[in-house]
Parts: C-alpha cells; sequence; structure tokens
C-alpha cells in the first residue's frame, strides 16, 4: 500500500495524461482499446500472437513476472492457448512479448506492437499491469479462439484520475466471492482501480467480526424480501479470511478494495444484534424493507468503544488509505426524540443534529487517524462542519464535490441518478428490477468528473469519479452484473481517458469488442439497451405497423422476414413495416458489421397487439418508479416483475379502441408495502372499496369517468398472479384508460403485471 497521498498521484495523472493527449483518437483508427489511450499512432502490420508465443521478464523481477502470468493466463482465457513465460531476454530474431522497467511512472505505461516484438515498459508494476490489459485487449477484438494478428501501434497511456471505482453494495443482497472476483477481473481490464464493498447496512451486516459475533449470526439474516408469508430467512456474511482472500485478488489486479462501514444511520442490523447501540427499540421485521429507515447509533461511549473496536478488526483485514464510514441519510427522528440525545446536544454546546453528527464522524474518524487511514464518507458529512482531513463522496448530485473542494477538501464524484447503477438502462420492460429512472450508458458516458464551476486548484481535490450498485432490487449476482456491464465500462473511459478525447461514437464503435471481452471475462452484461425493441400498431387494410427501435440508438438495425436469422448483409431497416397476420420479422444490431445484443423476433398476432405487461402501460406519474418482483414462493430469477410507481400505484393504456366496446383481462398480484419512506407514505392515494376485496377501477383518463369496478374477489386470497376480467361499455373514438386499486390500506400492496385488451 502506498503512502503518497492520493490527491498528488492524481494531479500527476492528469498532468501526464494531458501531455500526451494529442489527437490520440484520430491516431487510434481502428484499435478497439477502452479506454481509449493518451497517445496511439498506428503502424503498418501486425504482431502474430500464438502458442509459440513467449512472454519475457527480465530475471528476478518477481513483479514483472506475476503480470506476465496474469497476461498469459488472460490469454489462455480469450484465444485458448497459454504463451510460456521466460526470465531472460529473448533470443535474436524471436519475436517475443517482453516486458521491461525504465517507463513512466506510476499507473503510466508505454506499448509498442510492431510485427517482430511487443515491449511493455512501465517503472512501475501497475503500469506493467495495465500495458498488460491493454495488450490483452488488442489480442481480444473478438470472441474466436486461435491465434490472432495483434495491429502494429505505438502507445503512451496515463490515466486522468487516480480513484477509478466501483461499489458493489453486498449488505441488501449477498453475492457469491466468485461473482465478486469476476466483477474485480472486469474492473481491471479495464482499468478501473477502487473496489468500494458496501458491507452494512440496514438489511444486514456482511462481515465477520471476532469480538462480536452477533454481527454476522444475527444481523446478517432476514426475511426473504419482499415477502412477509414465513419463508426461510435470507442472508449470508464474509468471514475475514474470505475478506481477506478478495482483498488480495484485487490486489493483484492493481484495485484496492474500500470498505464501508456505516455509520450513524443504515445501523439497524447491528442493533437487530446488539440492542444497546441504538437510539430506540430495533424491529427486526423491517430488515426486508427498502427505503431509509430511522434507526440511529446513540451517542453513549460503549457504542464508540463498539465502533472503535470494530473498524480495528476492519482496518487490520483492509489496508486501504480510506475507510468508508457513511454517512448518508441519517433520518434524525429518533435522536430529536430521545432525551439522552438532547442532553448530549447540550453537554457538547451544539447547535442541532447535524452538527451531533458532524461530531460523531469526527469522532470515529480520530480511530482511523491512530491508525494512519483517512476518512471518506458521503456528502452528508459537510453538515456540521467536516473533520481536517475527511473525503468527502458526493451522491447528491455534484454539489457535495463543489463545496468540499471549494473548502480544501479532497472528493469523489459520484452523482445520483446517473452513477447510481440501480437505475435502469433503457425503457424496455425486459430491463432487470431495479429504478425507473433511465440512466443510459450514455448517459454515464457523457457524464464529466471534473466540474466547470471549479477553478484549476479546487480541481486539484477531485479524486476521481465512482459508479455505485445499489443492490436492494438485484436479487441475483446475474441481475447485480447485468446492472453494473457495461456502464462500468463507459465510466472507466471517463475515468481514465482524457476529457478531449470523450467521443461517444468511437466508444459505441468499440461495443462488440467490449460485450466479447466482458462475456470472456465471465460477467453477465446488459444487451438489452443495444437490441431492436417492437412497437405494433393497427394499419391499414387489416395490416400491422412494426417500428423498431433500439435505446442506445447504436449501429444499424438488420431485419429478415422469410424466417432467417439477420447477418451484416440483410436488409437495413429504415422505417416502420406494414406487416400481414402470421408474418415474422428477425431483426438484430450491427455495428460496423458486427452483432450487438441478441436477435429479437415478433410475429403478428393479434396478442401483439392486445397485451401489455406493466412495463409497456403508461406510470401516471413518475414519482419513485421501480421495477419490482413478486414475493410468490418461487425463486428470485422465476418471480414475474411490475412495473410501479409506489407513491402512486396507477397505470395507463394509450389510445384505446372502445367504438364497439372491449373486454379487460388484467393479470394481478399483492405484495407487501415493504417501502420505508416516512412521512411520504401519507401521501399515497387510497380509494375506498365497495367490496370487501377491493376493485380494480377502470377509467377513461385518470379524472374521468369510471366505466368499470372490477372486483378482486379471489385474488385477495391468492398469494401469487391472479387474473380478474369485465367487459368495457362501447365509447365512441378512443380513449386513455386509467387503471387504479381501491383498498382500505396500502399493505397489501396491489400491483398490475399485464393487461389484455380485447375490441368487441
Amino acid at each position: 500500500m502506498t503512502k503518497t497521498p492520493l490527491r498528488t498521484i492524481a494531479v500527476s495523472a492528469v498532468v501526464l495524461a494531458s501531455a500526451l493527449a494529442t489527437s490520440a483518437l484520430a491516431d487510434s483508427a481502428g484499435l478497439t482499446l477502452t479506454p481509449a489511450p493518451a497517445k496511439a499512432v498506428r503502424a503498418e502490420g501486425a504482431f502474430q500472437l500464438s502458442a509459440a508465443t513467449r512472454i519475457h521478464v527480465a530475471k528476478g523481477d518477481v513483479e514483472a513476472k506475476g503480470v506476465a502470468t496474469q497476461l498469459a493466463d488472460l490469454i489462455q482465457r480469450s484465444r485458448g492457448f497459454k504463451p510460456g513465460v521466460v526470465e531472460g531476454a529473448p533470443a535474436v530474431g524471436e519475436a517475443a512479448i517482453v516486458l521491461t522497467r525504465g517507463g513512466p511512472a506510476g499507473e503510466a505505461y508505454k506499448l509498442d506492437v510492431s510485427p517482430t516484438s511487443v515491449t511493455i515498459a512501465a517503472a512501475k508494476r501497475a503500469g506493467l499491469f495495465y500495458g498488460a490489459m491493454s495488450l490483452w485487449q488488442l489480442a481480444t477484438p473478438d470472441a474466436a479462439k486461435g491465434p490472432v494478428a495483434v495491429p502494429a501501434a505505438s502507445i503512451e497511456d496515463a490515466p486522468r484520475f487516480a480513484w477509478r471505482g466501483l461499489m458493489v453494495d453486498s449488505a441488501r443482497h449477498v453475492q457469491s466471492l466468485d461473482t465478486l472476483k469476476a466483477v474485480i477481473d472486469a474492473m481491471a481490464a479495464h482499468k478501473l482501480n477502487t473496489f468500494h464493498w458496501h458491507l452494512v447496512d440496514d438489511q444486514g451486516w456482511r462481515l465477520e467480526i471476532k469480538k462480536y459475533p452477533k454481527l454476522t449470526q444475527v444481523g446478517a439474516w432476514r426475511t426473504d424480501p419482499g415477502a412477509a408469508r414465513g419463508y426461510p430467512k435470507y442472508g449470508g456474511f464474509y468471514t475475514q479470511d474470505q475478506a481477506r482472500e478478495l482483498v488480495a485478488y484485487a490486489a493483484a489486479r492493481n484495485i484496492t478494495v474500500v470498505p464501508e462501514i456505516e455509520t450513524p444511520g443504515h445501523a439497524l442490523a447491528p442493533i437487530v444484534a446488539y440492542p444497546s447501540l441504538g437510539t430506540a427499540a430495533p424491529d427486526a421485521s423491517k430488515m426486508g424493507d427498502w427505503g431509509v429507515f430511522p434507526w440511529l447509533y446513540n451517542t453513549d461511549d460503549a457504542t464508540f468503544a463498539f465502533l472503535d473496536d470494530v473498524l480495528n478488526e476492519v482496518m487490520d483485514i483492509f489496508p486501504s488509505t480510506f475507510i468508508h464510514v457513511g454517512g448518508d441519510e441519517a433520518v434524525k427522528d429518533q435522536w430529536e426524540a430521545s432525551p439522552r440525545i438532547q442532553a448530549k446536544i447540550k453537554e457538547l454546546g451544539l447547535k442541532d443534529e447535524h452538527e451531533l453528527q458532524s461530531w460523531f464522524i469526527q469522532r470515529v474518524g480520530k480511530t482511523l487517524d491512530r491508525r494512519g487511514r483517512r476518512l471518506i464518507g458521503w456528502d452528508e458529512i459537510l453538515e456540521g462542519g467536516l473533520a481536517p482531513n475527511a473525503t468527502v463522496m458526493s451522491w447528491r448530485g455534484i454539489d457535495g464535490a463543489i463545496a468540499a473542494a471549494k473548502q480544501g477538501h479532497d472528493t469523489v464524484l459520484s452523482p445520483h441518478p446517473v452513477l447510481y447503477l440501480d437505475n435502469r438502462q433503457s425503457t424496455s420492460p425486459e430491463e432487470p428490477t431495479g429504478r425507473g429512472h433511465v440512466s443510459s450508458l450514455k448517459d454515464v458516458y457523457a457524464f464529466d468528473p471534473a466540474p466547470a464551476q471549479l477553478t484549476p486548484d479546487e480541481r486539484e481535490h477531485i479524486l476521481g469519479v465512482q459508479a455505485n450498485v445499489w443492490t436492494e432490487h438485484m436479487q441475483t449476482d446475474q441481475r447485480m452484473e447485468l446492472m453494473a456491464f457495461p456502464r462500468a465500462v463507459a465510466l472507466a473511459e471517463r475515468g481514465w481517458s482524457s476529457e478531449a478525447d470523450a467521443n461517444w461514437d468511437d466508444f459505441a464503435r468499440r461495443l462488440p469488442a467490449e460485450m466479447a471481452r466482458l462475456k470472456i471475462l465471465g460477467v453477465a452484461a446488459n444487451t438489452v439497451p443495444f437490441e431492436p425493441q417492437g412497437s405494433p400498431s393497427e394499419g391499414e387494410s387489416g395490416k400491422t405497423n412494426l417500428v423498431l427501435s433500439t435505446g442506445l440508438g447504436v449501429g444499424e438495425i438488420r431485419y429478415t422476414t422469410d424466417g432467417k436469422a439477420p447477418t451484416a448483409a440483410s436488409s437495413v431497416y429504415a422505417g416502420a413495416l406494414a406487416l400481414t397476420s402470421g408474418a415474422t420479422v428477425k431483426a438484430q444490431t450491427f455495428v460496423e458489421g458486427q452483432a450487438l445484443g441478441r436477435a429479437r423476433s415478433w410475429t403478428i398476432t393479434p396478442a401483439l397487439l392486445d397485451t401489455r405487461v406493466s412495463g409497456q402501460l403508461k406510470a401516471c406519474t413518475e414519482k419513485v418508479p421501480l421495477t419490482l418482483i413478486d414475493d410468490a414462493p418461487a425463486a428470485f430469477d422465476k418471480r414475474p416483475m411490475m412495473y410501479v410507481d409506489i407513491f402512486n400505484p396507477c397505470w395507463i393504456w394509450e389510445d384505446a379502441k372502445l367504438d364497439k366496446g372491449a373486454v379487460l383481462t388484467a393479470r394481478i398480484t399483492q405484495i407487501p408495502f415493504n417501502f420505508q419512506v416516512g412521512k411520504d407514505r401519507d401521501n399515497i392515494p387510497l380509494h375506498p372499496p365497495a367490496t370487501p376485496g377491493g376493485e380494480l377501477e377502470v377509467r377513461l383518463g385518470c379524472a374521468g369517468e369510471r366505466i368499470a369496478a372490477i372486483p378482486l374477489g379471489d385474488a385477495a386470497r391468492n398469494p401469487g398472479l391472479s387474473t380478474v376480467t369485465a367487459r368495457l361499455p362501447a365509447r365512441a373514438g378512443r380513449a386513455d384508460l386509467c387503471l387504479t386499486f381501491t383498498s382500505k390500506t396500502l399493505d397489501p400492496f396491489w400491483v398490475i403485471e399485464r393487461v389484455t385488451l380485447k375490441s368487441q
């Protein structure tokens, strides 16, 4: 672990990267390197990489040999053969790969590829490693096996920022160690260097602390998320040995693991384990909920002794300079209501609860100071005053970063919503569960981590940038990976490559190669935003119009109508297709002749027009839209998904044809209202029911005439999906149908999974 201040490294990286950034994109045309290098110049010819190729390092250079072995292993994973690693210079005339010292410092490197040799030069192991990752990418332009021609080029490269991070939330849902290693592999291949590990939250305590065994015996387990039906306990934790294993695995890939131990809020799990830590009695049944919880640590000396013990065990495991202490979303209701807390505020001569939180965080920070570590927290730690050496991670937009930098504090930009990867990546109903706001791959790429509001001197306090994978709605490892990738690759480029060279079109050109590499590295990446989505509508003369589009508009859509799979030579989609009943369209996205994402298919049937899943219906409002899963007793990845604004459960079927009446059939389900939303719960509309089980109401517009009230009947006693149906009366022309439920309470919470509307 280096003791060089990270800010100093960041400034040096920016200077070096800027010096190298001379028309990099123009010079590197045809290369598929991501992040785009600071400077790359193509040359004639290519280096033939095959099973006969050997990688040479200087005798006794243990670090270089380790990097060479990692490169050989990656080549075996992607190409199917493993070059030998040799200590000593190559023979005269041997076409070899050579790792050598004497190049640029830090994470910078030089990579020279000629038809007769490859040289990676760097002063430090980190630079050698990143040079090796660039060479591996050049050798992996696709998923093909066997020998490969590596394009000749001269590359000089260095990062823009020193902190290039990805956070994975293991508190809400626990991922396997193998999954986390795969994520780290993908990070390393794209030059991300900080793995922020969110280990503690209201829903679970995930790290073994030997002095306090109940933290994992009790605090690591809860009721199955979204279920209140007596399911088995859900949870898990990482032993200290497992955590050390991951730290070592990451370090070998130039990645620092920064642990997060939340304080003073997000503390329900530890307070359930040890109630004396809290300000109010805990409710363990709420550990399966989602939202912002009111439970905070108290300010007793015994609580700080507990946190000191915990943090010392944490620092024994994690050698990172920074330790993240949270500090976000600490709702002060319990502190405000506690006589002991109010007495503490008075005793300390503080103004209010915000200053008490600042005092709390600073006291925790002293434990880190004694071990030579640095405190980092979410931007709420600005409230009430910052400790002198505190670093701010700005999540509520970029204002926290601007304020911190102007006060002379280091900062990492990690703003919601664009870098919060629990937001969906497109409007497709096939997106994984998560928040309804769209933060697309293009949105992530467009984010510039250096706010224009800062002066050059203030910008020196920007350590870097980070995206966060919050897993409240990512119930499986695969869903976590799908939400993280490929957006983390876009973040990697913005954190590494120079600001002047940001070019979405060039990044998009490299996406087929990137998606192939992610597959080789063993992580699931979301292809839905690249894939054609179909919007059918009634056409003339009994035909159906099918409009195709992609969420990102990358590449071109090619399609067939003869039943064959589309290829790069198939017809290019240029406008709506007029199709007869029974026709089948297959379509796929291509970028410069390479397929991107899956091929999709539509067969023209009445159901194509008559049925819409909830994600295809329009939400009446977009206050807190979520894609949720049902809580019926089935595996997480088998449960149906529903799109709903939890602050206003209301859906619209737009432009419904009712001139002859219609039959509406809805597939519905009820889930527990397990959302911690505080006083906002009182503002969620309730519609009085006319029958004991409630009804599904249908209106002509959300403020218009009610034309149906469908009794839910037996559905109220069914924990899974139920179907209700009703005939809608004829109305002239077309109308927007507004669908809402009646109920006396929010719990259970009724949602629509899909609706079928058949005209008579």
